[in-house]
């Protein structure tokens, strides 16, 4: 299976501020023709540094692209440092710089002498014509190797990726046919969901597997290759059928939807409502659910229930109740549930009660305790958990946590 490796060239690119988008549309486009990314990186300018990255790519992988660093200034420096590496000249390519003093002349502008540089291109490339800026790419073939140097804007650089490399990608791939699945899971933390599935992908090198974890969420990726796309689906559906079949119902999801998305499908499906009584969530479990379009049709009412107070005023919680066993407990949690599903008048009432941190935690009931109960027509379910992390992380999965109780409770219904 044809290989690539991608370079991100740009010091602003190694600063908070800015993303390389690039990569993500370029991997997505060639994982779609059967070239698989191997690896991707972001180099500043630096000619020492991108010599090394260019240098050690053409060694190991037969196909690199390089984003960015094709411009008229001092730190565009990828066709200088390409053309050192394949010891290759640059020339000034008469055709490129008409055009570029046509597209200024069309502006009512004289072009910037430093310009020019746009129009230098290493002996024995081809030219990739730029019809959305200033900056053309190249293409250059060097024995076993072949090098993309592509704009950085974009809007330069997906359209002449479409229009002027997919097409010789796709026969150098030689049909080579490329698909991929995926599972979204909850309740496993991701050492024990290898441990169940791993038996099985580890017999496998084709298809590939995944796995990637996330606050509350584990994801199972596989990536199968065929000669043909039919034979690369047959290869993926023998070991997803496997794994779906082990994980059952930690599955929430088999393609990219949320979880609060699932639940809302069931909810339609089952023509049931749903209310919430948060404290430790801060209501961030409502703002999941309505965040959903159409989610008028399932959520009646989101109750942020965070003092004691709070608790016996609007959810009824009897005030011993909440002496004797703390706010923080599955007494507690059940009640807020059951209360809020009666108020609300809804098939499903569910309620977060917990120790988000940094502080309020103690020997019996640490940071990270919290206790998630759901109330339906059958009865009410409670459970305890310990998460980890930060206030945020343990706020996130305590949402994630009640989102598929309530999936799970949808199911049986």
């Amino acid at each position: 299976m044809l290989s690539a490796e991608i370079i991100a060239i740009g010091s602003e690119l190694l600063t908070p501020r800015f993303q390389d988008s690039n990569s993500l549309y370029l991997t997505e486009q060639l994982n779609g023709i059967g070239i698989a990314v191997m690896m991707k990186s972001i180099v500043g300018d630096d000619e020492n540094f991108l010599e090394d990255a260019v240098r050690h790519s053409l060694a190991r992988t037969p196909v690199l692209i390089t984003i960015g660093g094709l411009g008229p200034t001092e730190d565009d420096i990828t066709r200088k440092i390409v053309a050192r590496v394949l010891q290759r000249q640059l020339v000034l390519n008469g055709e490129i710089l008409a055009k570029l003093q046509r597209r200024f002349k069309a502006r009512g502008v004289e072009m910037p002498a430093n310009n020019a540089r746009q129009a230098l291109v290493l002996t024995g490339s081809d030219i990739l014509e730029n019809n959305h800026g200033t900056a053309p790419g190249l293409w250059i073939t060097a024995e076993k190797n072949h090098v993309i140097l592509l704009p950085g804007p974009p809007s330069e650089l997906k359209p002449m990726f479409e229009a002027s490399c997919m097409p010789r990608l796709r026969d150098l791939a030689g049909g080579i046919a490329l698909v991929q699945c995926m599972f979204r899971t909850a309740g496993l933390p991701e050492s024990m969901l290898d441990a169940r599935i791993a038996p099985i992908y580890t017999k496998y090198q084709n298809p590939e597997t995944t796995i990637l974890a996330k606050p509350g969420q584990v994801e199972v990726r596989l990536t199968a290759r065929g000669k043909n796309r039919e034979e690369a689906e047959r290869l993926l559906k023998e070991l997803a059928d496997q794994i779906e079949h082990e994980l059952n119902d930690f599955i929430f999801a088999r393609s990219e939807q949320t979880l609060e998305e699932v639940v809302g499908m069931y909810l339609v499906m089952k023509g049931a409502t749903i209310s919430t009584a948060e404290s430790c969530t801060g209501g961030m479990i409502a703002e999941r659910l309505t965040d959903v379009p159409g989610s008028s049709r399932y959520f009646r009412s989101g109750l942020v229930c965070y003092s004691n107070e709070s608790k016996m005023e609007l959810a009824g919680i009897p005030p011993l109740l909440l002496e004797m066993q703390g706010a923080v407990s599955a007494e507690v949690a059940r009640g807020l549930a059951e209360a809020i599903r009666v108020r609300a008048g809804t098939t499903i009432g569910v309620a977060v009660t917990g120790i988000a941190g940094p502080t309020g935690g103690s020997t019996e009931k640490p940071v990270g305790t919290v206790h998630i109960a759901v109330a339906t027509p059958t009865g009410t379910e409670h459970r305890q958990f310990l998460f980890p992390g930060d206030r945020d992380k343990i706020r996130w999965q305590a949402s994630q946590a009640a989102l598929d109780m309530v999936r799970r409770e949808l199911m049986k219904i």
